[in-house]
C-alpha cells in the first residue's frame, strides 16, 4: 500500500506542474507497471493528453496497454491504441491480450488478421483464446498457419491447442487422422508436450512417412534424452529409402555427442556433401562438451572460411576458452565478437566475462562488465564468482552489495561465490551472516551451500560439527556434501574420513576418487593394511582412476603434460630446465616434501616423483619457450593443487620475476614475490 500511496503522491506532484519530461514519464509509468496500478496510469496517461505530449517511441504507450490488458479494461486499451501515432509488434500483442482477456474471439481475429506483422506471441495468443472459448478447429488451424508462416511452435502453442486433448479427438471425428500434415503437427505436438509415447504411436501408424514425419521422431527422442532410439531411428529412416536431410543430420549428431560417441559424429559430418550452420554449431558445441576443446577450435577455424558462425556458435567458443584457460584463443574470439557486432548481447558479453575471469584477467572481465547496456544474474554471478575464485573477496562483496542496490535478486548461484569468497578469506563470522540471509531473503539454502558451511567448520577444526550440520539438514546429502566432508578430513580426522567415504562407496560405487582419499589417509597414518583393503575394493567396483594432468599455453597452443611425463618431443630440455631450476630454488630455502608421497617407496624414487609432477613440467616447458617474458605463465590442473607444488611455486615466483597463474580444481593461485593469492588457504 505504501507504494501506491507514494505512486499516488507522485502524480499529484505531476499535476502541480506542466509538462514533464521523457525521462520522468518513462520512470512514472514504469512505477504503474511494477505496481500494477492501472488507475494512477489513468491519471498519467490524462495528464500526457492534458500537456498534448508525444512519447518519441512506443514505450511508453506500449507499457500503458499492457497494463490496462492485464486488468481487462478493454476500452482504455482501445483508446490508446487508437492514440498512437507508432506502433510495434508488443503494440498490438498487447491489444489481442486485452480483447483474449475478455473471450472476445470475432474481435480478436479481426485484429489479428489486420496486423502489419505478427510473432510467436501473437498466435500463441490467438490458439489460446480459441482454445479457451470452446473453438478447438480454429486452434489447431491456427497452429498450422503458425507453422506454415515459419514460426516454430512453442510448448505453450500445443498445450493450448490440444486444450484437453479435444483437438486430437476432433480429428479423428472429421476423418483427417490419415493426412500426413495433420498427423505430423499432432506428432510434433505430442513430441513437444513430452508425450513421446503418444507421438510415437502417431508416427508409427502413419502410412505416408516423409522426411518431416521422421526428423520430429528423431527430434522428439533427443530432446527428451534418449539419443540411443534417435540413432537407431535414423538407420531405419535409412532402410526405408529416404535420404535425410540437415535437420536429420544435426539431431543425429546431437544424439551421438550425447553417447560419447565423438567419432562417430565426426564420421557423420565428415561425409555431409553440403555442410549448414546448425550441423557445424553442432559439431564444435559437441566436440566442446565432450573434452576435445582442441578439435571444437580447428573446426571452428574451418567453418570461418565457409561460412559467418552465429553468436550461439561464438559463446561456446568462448566456454571453450574458459573451459582451457586459453588467454589467446579467448582474445582472439572475442575480437571477432567485436567485428560482427555482437558485443554488446546480453549473452556474450556474459560470456566474455566468465572466459577472462577463467583465465585469471579479472580486470578485462570487469571493463566488460561496466559496459554492458544491460546485464541479468548471470552476468553479476560471472563476475562475483570470477572475483571469489581469484582471491578477490573484497572485489567480490562490494559487487555482491551493488548488485543488491540495483534491485537484482541473488540467486542460489550468487550466494555460493559470496560464501565461497569469505571461506577462502577465513571471514567465518560473515560466512554464517551470508548463510543465514539465504532465509532472509525468502530462499531456502541448496547442498551447494551447505557444503560452503562444512567446508569452513572442517577448516577451521569443527569436523563434528559439520557432521552434525550434515546429520540436521532438510535435504537428503548427496555426493557433494560427502565428498566435502572428506576432503576436510584430510587432516587426519580418520573417523569422520571413514564416515563419509562409506557413503559416497555406496551413492557413488565407481567414482575413483573417495578410495583414493581414504587410502591416502590411512597411508598417511602408516596403515598399509587398510590402504591394500581399499585399493582391494576399488579394484572389485572397477572404480576408474581419471588422469591427473596439466597444461600450458604456449605459442598460441596448449600442450598437455602428466606426472613424469616422457612423451613431449622437448622432453629432454624440459627436464633439463627443470632440474636447474629445483637446485636454484633448493639454494634459496626450498625443500621437496616426500612425506606427500602416499605409497611405500625408497628416498629416490619419491624424490624422482616429487620433482616430475605435471604442473612443474608445464612451468619449466614455458620457460624454455619464453625465458626473457614478463607476462604471467598460466597453468591448468585438473585436480587440487599439492602442498609441494604450492610451495614450489611461490619460491619459482622469486626466482623467475614474473607471476604464474595456476588454475586447479578449486580456485585460481596467482603466485608473485613468494606468496599466493589464496594465503595459503585452499
Amino acid at each position: 500500500m505504501k507504494v501506491k500511496q507514494k505512486l499516488h503522491q507522485a502524480i499529484d506532484l505531476l499535476y502541480s506542474h506542466g509538462l514533464a519530461s521523457f525521462d520522468d514519464y518513462t520512470r512514472l509509468v514504469l512505477h504503474c507497471a511494477r505496481a500494477n496500478d492501472f488507475i494512477q496510469a489513468k491519471r498519467l496517461q490524462s495528464h500526457m493528453e492534458l500537456n498534448l505530449f508525444q512519447p518519441k517511441d512506443s514505450f511508453i504507450h506500449n507499457q500503458l496497454l499492457h497494463l490496462y490488458a492485464k486488468f481487462g479494461k478493454l476500452s482504455d486499451a482501445q483508446n490508446v491504441f487508437d492514440s498512437m501515432t507508432k506502433r510495434d509488434v508488443y503494440s498490438w500483442n498487447d491489444l489481442l491480450s486485452a480483447y483474449a482477456k475478455m473471450g472476445m474471439v470475432e474481435n480478436l481475429h479481426v485484429v489479428f488478421d489486420q496486423m502489419p506483422y505478427c510473432d510467436s506471441v501473437s498466435y500463441n495468443t490467438l490458439i489460446a483464446c480459441f482454445a479457451s472459448n470452446g473453438h478447438s478447429g480454429k486452434a489447431l488451424k491456427a497452429l498450422v498457419r503458425m507453422q506454415e508462416d515459419g514460426f516454430q511452435p512453442t510448448q505453450y502453442s500445443h498445450v493450448n491447442a490440444l486444450h484437453g486433448k479435444q483437438i486430437h479427438g476432433r480429428i479423428v471425428v472429421a476423418d483427417l487422422g490419415e493426412n500426413t500434415f495433420v498427423r505430423n503437427a499432432m506428432t510434433d505436438m505430442y513430441a513437444k508436450c513430452g508425450d513421446i509415447d503418444r507421438a510415437w504411436f502417431l508416427f508409427d501408424g502413419m502410412i505416408d512417412k516423409n522426411v518431416v514425419s521422421w526428423n520430429l521422431m528423431i527430434s522428439g527422442y533427443v530432446k527428451m534424452g534418449n539419443p540411443n532410439e534417435c540413432i537407431h531411428l535414423f538407420n531405419e529412416m535409412q532402410l526405408s529409402g529416404l535420404k535425410p536431410d540437415l535437420v536429420t543430420v544435426s539431431n543425429v549428431l546431437n544424439a551421438y555427442f550425447q553417447c560419447g560417441r565423438v567419432d562417430d559424429a565426426r564420421n557423420l559430418f565428415i561425409k555431409l556433401p553440403k555442410k549448414d550452420e546448425i550441423c557445424w554449431t553442432t559439431m564444435i558445441v559437441g566436440y566442446a562438451q565432450n573434452g576435445r576443446e582442441e578439435d571444437a577450435w580447428m573446426l571452428f577455424g574451418d567453418m570461418l572460411q565457409m561460412l559467418k558462425p552465429d553468436s550461439y556458435t561464438i559463446s561456446s567458443m568462448v566456454s571453450s576458452c574458459a573451459k582451457l584457460a586459453s588467454l589467446y584463443h579467448g582474445q582472439v574470439v572475442h575480437g571477432k565478437v567485436v567485428v560482427m557486432g555482437i558485443d554488446n548481447s546480453m549473452l556474450m558479453s556474459s560470456a566474455l566475462v566468465d572466459m577472462y575471469c577463467k583465465c585469471g584477467v579479472t580486470l578485462d572481465a570487469r571493463v566488460i562488465f561496466e559496459t554492458m547496456p544491460i546485464r541479468n544474474v548471470i552476468t553479476w554471478n560471472a563476475l562475483i564468482l570470477g572475483y571469489a575464485q581469484n582471491g578477490q573477496v573484497l572485489e567480490a562483496l562490494t559487487l555482491y552489495e551493488r548488485m543488491q542496490q540495483q534491485n537484482f535478486k541473488p540467486d542460489n548461484i550468487t550466494f555460493v561465490g559470496v560464501l565461497s569468497a569469505c571461506i577462502n578469506a577465513d571471514m567465518v563470522k560473515e560466512v554464517q551472516k551470508y548463510f543465514d540471509s539465504i532465509s532472509e531473503q525468502g530462499s531456502a539454502p541448496t547442498l551447494d551451500h551447505y557444503a560452503c558451511m562444512i567446508t569452513l567448520l572442517g577448516r577451521s577444526g569443527s569436523v563434528d560439527k559439520a557432521v552434525d550440520l550434515i546429520q540436521g539438514m532438510p535435504h537428503e546429502p548427496n555426493c557433494r556434501i560427502w565428498s566435502t566432508l572428506l576432503s576436510v578430513c584430510a587432516k587426519g580426522d580418520l573417523k569422520n574420513a571413514e564416515l563419509a567415504a562409506s557413503r559416497l562407496f555406496e551413492l557413488d560405487p565407481r567414482n575413483a576418487g573417495p578410495y583414493i582419499m581414504l587410502s591416502n589417509l590411512y597411508a598417511a597414518c602408516g596403515r598399509w593394511k587398510d590402504v591394500a583393503v581399499v585399493r582391494f575394493l576399488m579394484k572389485e567396483k572397477n572404480a576408474k582412476k581419471f588422469a591427473a594432468y596439466s597444461w600450458v599455453e604456449v605459442g598460441n597452443k596448449v600442450h598437455r603434460f602428466v606426472s613424469e611425463d616422457h612423451s613431449h618431443p622437448e622432453v629432454g630440455k624440459i627436464y633439463g630446465e627443470l632440474n636447474r631450476l629445483i637446485s636454484i630454488l633448493q639454494q634459496i630455502g626450498y625443500n621437496l616434501d616426500t612425506n606427500i608421497v602416499l605409497h611405500n617407496a625408497g628416498e629416490e624414487e619419491k624424490f624422482r616423483s616429487i620433482s616430475y609432477h605435471s604442473k612443474k613440467l608445464a612451468l619449466a616447458f614455458a620457460l624454455i619457450r619464453k625465458p626473457n617474458g614478463v607476462a604471467p605463465i598460466r597453468i591448468i590442473k585438473n585436480i587440487r593443487v599439492c602442498d609441494d607444488c604450492h610451495v614450489f611455486m611461490k619460491f619459482a615466483s622469486i626466482t623467475i620475476s614474473r607471476p604464474i597463474i595456476m588454475r586447479d580444481s578449486n580456485r585460481f593461485h596467482h603466485f608473485f614475490g613468494a606468496k599466493c593469492s589464496c594465503n595459503d588457504n585452499w
